[in-house]
C-alpha cells in the first residue's frame, strides 16, 4: 500500500471552547494548531475561518491572515480552506478562494439537511438546509478549475459521491481530486463500519479518498480506512476525544494518536513531500 496522507481539521465552525477549551480561533491560534498537528504527522490542514470571538467568518481578509500565519509556520503544508456553510451565497462562501489560492479547497457535493441533535437533551442544537444543487456544483467547480485549486470532494451520503459523474463528465474534476467519505453528521449516512465499506466500493477504481468521521467512532473507521489502503482525517473539528476518551488538549494529539494507529495496522505516515507526489499537487506559493 501507498503511505497513508494524514489529514488535520483544525477548528471547524460550528464548536466552540465552551464544548472543548483547544478549538483555536484566531489565525495566529490556527496556525499554532496547524504547527501542531505538521509536528505529528499531518500533511494536509483543514481550515475554516472563525472571528476572533470564535464566530464563523467568510470574511477573506481572514483567510488571507490565516494562510500567511499558516505559511510562516509551515511553509511546505497542504492547505485545504473550507467552503461549505448553510445560509449563504455561493459566491459568498466561495470569494476567498481565488484571493487566497488554497491547494485544496472543501467541496460539499450534495445538497442535504445538516443538523447537530442532542439524544440527551431530545432536540436539535444547529439545523439548517445545506443547499448544493447541480447548478452549485457546475459554479463551484468552474471557479476551483479556473484557479487551479483542488477540489476535495466532501461526500456526506451515497449519491453524493454519484453527482460527481456529470462533473467529471464536463472536464470540471481533475484527476488528483480527493474524494472524501464523510459520516456521521445528522442528515448524511451514519458512521457504521458497513456504510463505510459501501462508500469505499462507490469510489471510482484508482481514484484518492479519505474517511472522515464526526464522533468518537472515528476511530475505528479511520481503523477500516487504513486496512483498506484509504487515508484518514483527525482533528478538533471532528472529534475532542482521543482513543481511550481522554479529551484532546490540542489538534497535534488528535495526529499523535492517527499516527499510532496507523503504523500499528502496518501503514506509514507519508511525509509533506511524499503527500505532495502522492496527489500530483507540486509547492505553487
Amino acid at each position: 500500500m501507498q503511505k497513508l496522507i494524514l489529514s488535520a481539521a483544525l477548528t471547524g465552525a460550528a464548536t466552540n471552547r465552551s464544548h472543548c477549551p483547544a478549538i483555536p480561533y484566531t489565525p495566529i491560534e490556527i496556525a499554532e494548531e496547524g504547527k501542531r498537528a505538521v509536528d505529528a504527522g499531518a500533511s494536509i490542514l483543514h481550515i475554516h475561518a472563525r472571528e476572533d470571538n470564535g464566530m464563523p467568518s467568510w470574511r477573506t481578509e481572514v483567510f488571507e491572515d490565516i494562510k500567511r500565519e499558516v505559511r510562516a509556520r509551515c511553509p511546505k503544508v497542504i492547505i485545504n480552506f473550507s467552503t461549505g456553510a448553510i445560509g449563504i451565497s455561493k459566491e459568498e462562501r466561495m470569494k476567498h478562494i481565488p484571493v487566497t489560492k488554497p491547494d485544496i479547497a472543501a467541496f460539499n457535493m450534495g445538497s442535504m439537511n445538516y443538523a447537530i441533535y442532542s439524544k440527551k437533551a431530545k432536540k436539535f442544537y444547529l439545523e439548517g438546509l445545506f443547499e448544493n444543487s447541480f447548478g452549485t456544483l457546475q459554479y463551484v467547480a468552474n471557479l476551483m478549475k479556473d484557479n487551479e485549486v483542488t477540489p476535495e470532494m466532501e461526500c456526506f451520503d451515497a449519491g453524493h459521491i454519484r453527482n460527481v459523474e456529470p462533473l467529471r463528465d464536463m472536464g470540471l474534476i481533475p484527476d488528483n481530486a480527493t474524494y472524501s467519505l464523510v459520516m456521521g453528521v445528522m442528515g448524511g449516512i451514519g458512521a457504521t463500519p458497513e456504510n463505510l465499506i459501501h462508500q469505499i466500493k462507490s469510489v471510482p477504481a484508482g481514484a484518492q479518498w479519505q474517511a472522515i468521521v464526526i464522533s468518537r467512532k472515528q476511530w475505528q473507521l479511520a481503523a477500516i480506512a487504513a486496512v483498506m489502503g484509504g487515508n484518514f482525517r483527525v482533528g478538533l473539528e471532528d472529534n475532542f476525544y482521543l482513543p481511550n476518551n481522554e479529551m484532546a488538549k490540542s489538534n497535534g494529539e488528535c495526529v499523535e494518536s492517527g499516527v499510532q494507529l496507523a503504523r500499528m495496522l502496518g501503514r506509514e505516515i507519508a511525509t509533506i513531500d511524499e503527500a505532495r507526489e502522492i496527489l500530483k499537487m507540486p509547492l505553487r506559493d
